[in-house]
């Protein structure tokens, strides 16, 4: 092949739709339970995760919902994966075996909002939410009937392999993944670009900025209880029965169990098998949907 525009533009098109074809394997799990929130800037503040805003009868003066009680921010990470592809190999027309790997480019880079979403779920047991607490934790503050400071909360420890029980339907899911720019398929590949000219080699990449944090730790219970219908029973009636402060019930229901792999037996037992383990009927079918999460193992 002649090391010219046409044929480096052809090339890269090329590249660009194998890449395109990776990125369609990726899965897309994450956004069953991540809010994505767009970000104009490298660190946007969430103080408005202290207010579950409701409605209220009109007596006096309206009560304005003030967004600033906490201080909670989630700064951007730089991210990107870079493949390179040597000149002997364009000019020898040997560019077969760079197909699998632009390929798995495109996965790898859609693949990575699910890997970091996932990774965030699992660090709630020993990372701070908004309210200074870990995600997952047995003393998050609420405010009672009373106006008296109390502890909540969304987990019932234990020391095994954790799982997740998770109300997914309300505007903002317990993950939030925000995004100030989306994975893009980029190139340097003209001939006098130093790559080429230093190194002989002409280089196609994918970049992006983003990160994760916390939404509402209400919306979630952590576990790393064994998994069966009494821990089960346990978070779908705290999550139920949760309350915002001024003991206002919060109108919750889960609706996602998820699990890593070597929790499925268990949680398919729970969710989808007719009797209990003592031949009774089952009172758990069907009242949440599994989710098997193999980002989780």
């Amino acid at each position: 092949m002649l090391i010219n525009a046409a044929n480096l533009n052809a090339l890269r098109a090329g590249f660009s739709t194998l890449y395109q074809e990776g990125l369609g394997l990726a899965s897309s799990q994450y956004l069953r339970v991540a809010t994505v929130v767009p970000a104009s800037t490298k660190e946007q503040k969430y103080g408005w995760l202290g207010k579950f805003p409701s409605v209220r009868e009109w007596v006096g003066p309206r009560v304005v919902h003030n967004l600033a009680q906490h201080d909670y921010a989630i700064k951007e990470k730089p991210l990107e994966l870079t493949v390179g592809v040597e000149r002997d190999d364009i000019e020898t027309d040997n560019l077969g075996i760079y197909n699998p790997m632009f390929r798995e480019m495109g996965q790898s880079t859609g693949s990575e909002w699910e890997r970091m979403v996932w990774a965030m779920l699992k660090a709630g047991f020993t990372t701070e939410c908004y309210d200074g607490q870990f995600f997952f934790d047995t003393d998050h503050p609420v405010l009672d009937e009373n106006g008296a400071e109390v502890s909540v909360a969304n987990t019932d420890g234990g020391a095994g392999t954790p799982w997740f029980l998770l109300c997914t339907r309300n505007v903002l899911k317990p993950i939030i993944l925000q995004k100030r720019k989306d994975f893009q398929f980029v190139a340097k590949d003209r001939p006098d670009d130093d790559n080429v000219f230093t190194d002989n080699q002409f280089v196609y990449g994918a970049d992006a900025r983003g990160n994760t944090g916390f939404g509402f730790w209400q919306m979630a219970w952590g576990s790393k209880q064994t998994l069966d219908a009494a821990h089960y029973a346990t978070a779908r009636a705290a999550l139920i029965d949760m309350k915002g402060d001024h003991g206002r019930p919060l109108g919750l229901m889960p609706d996602l169990l998820v699990v890593p792999g070597s929790l499925e037996s268990a949680g398919r037992k729970i969710l989808n098998s007719e009797n209990a383990a003592g031949g009774e009927t089952n009172e758990w079918k069907g009242t949440a949907e599994l989710m098997v999460v193999p980002w989780l193992a």
